[in-house]
């Protein structure tokens, strides 16, 4: 049996463009949000990792779902990341989100208080109840503190609404056994994974690197649709480079946001603190993966003018965060 994806296969794990002082640049958010939609993007991911969830007020958060729906105009789902490992405050956030016209969240795994499984099932559980929405369970150890256990993926399954998994842990095997158990749709949380995820069953990425070249993803993603290993190889081994520039030397966000002001794509790769652009070191390696990167649809570095200066420091926004 198929199962029915809500969500689609190529989905953008999405920067949130800020001005110099770190405010949102709407008019940025909606010009990044059309061209990844018209390069290949079924679906944004607003207010996650990447989207600098910790440091955006709640009423950024719905907002970039409003924009997000009003750009996308049903060419792409628009769905809400992010949360709060307080699950009172999630259910607040994602009922939200939904009457905001979100097409799914992604709820992910309680992070600083440690909850046991017992507590992080019944997390995504209540969550599940509160929303109509399907859902996606995100498993990031390296964030969160802890993983979502093989058992507990198995049991929350069992709920209706929670349809997926963005899986940043990376055990492949465990991956193999959870869709052999469930019909849960899995998305590679991990954009060197993308291809190995979707060779062995998974559905799609939710990736960060996408940011930049979403089109190469598409690729990927319709060529193993058609059983085309080679083609979506030989994309694969194209992105290596660029993917490393955006994920091995600083944050994400801190490097999408650099590499795309570099191309012009956005007007300041100004984060909130506790983030900071990358230091002159960073900034180095980072420019020198760049030069590796050839052949990228989507991505002409031949212009590619990084400013330093621009990326130093980070920005105190005028409203506090509201992520506890």
């Amino acid at each position: 049996m198929v199962t029915e994806n809500p969500f689609g296969q190529v989905l953008v794990a999405m920067v949130t463009p800020m001005s110099v002082d770190g405010e949102v640049d709407w008019p940025g958010v909606e010009s990044l949000m059309e061209s990844l939609i018209s390069h290949g993007a079924d679906g944004l991911v607003v207010t996650g990792t990447t989207g600098e969830t910790s440091t955006l007020t709640d009423a950024e958060k719905i907002q970039l779902v409003k924009t997000g729906k009003s750009v996308s105009g049903g060419r792409a789902k628009i769905i809400t990341g992010g949360g709060s490992n307080e699950t009172a405050h999630a259910i607040e956030l994602y009922k939200a989100s939904e009457k905001a016209g979100a097409d799914g969240v992604m709820v992910v795994t309680p992070y600083y208080n440690k909850p046991t499984q017992a507590g992080v099932l019944t997390h995504f559980r209540l969550i599940a109840d509160a929303t109509d929405l399907p859902v996606i369970l995100y498993d990031i150890p390296g964030r969160s503190g802890i993983e979502i256990k093989y058992d507990t993926i198995l049991r929350a399954a069992k709920h209706p609404n929670i349809r997926a998994v963005k899986d940043a842990k990376g055990d492949l095997s465990e991956v193999s056994r959870v869709m052999n158990q469930t019909d849960l749709l899995y998305f590679a949380g991990d954009d060197a994974n993308a291809l190995p995820t979707l060779a062995i069953g998974g559905t799609g990425l939710i990736g960060v690197t996408a940011n930049i070249a979403p089109e190469p993803y598409r690729i990927i993603v319709d060529a193993v649709n058609r059983s085309d290993l080679a083609a979506a190889t030989a994309q694969h081994k194209l992105l290596e480079p660029l993917v490393r520039a955006t994920m091995t030397h600083v944050p994400g966000t801190v490097a999408t946001k650099y590499i795309l002001h570099g191309l012009g794509r956005i007007s300041s790769p100004r984060v909130r603190l506790p983030l900071v652009g990358p230091e002159e070191s960073e900034a180095a390696l980072i420019e020198n993966d760049i030069a590796l990167v050839h052949g990228v649809a989507g991505a002409d570095f031949s212009n590619f003018r990084p400013d330093r200066n621009a990326a130093a420091g980070g920005a105190l926004p005028k409203v506090a965060g509201t992520t506890r």
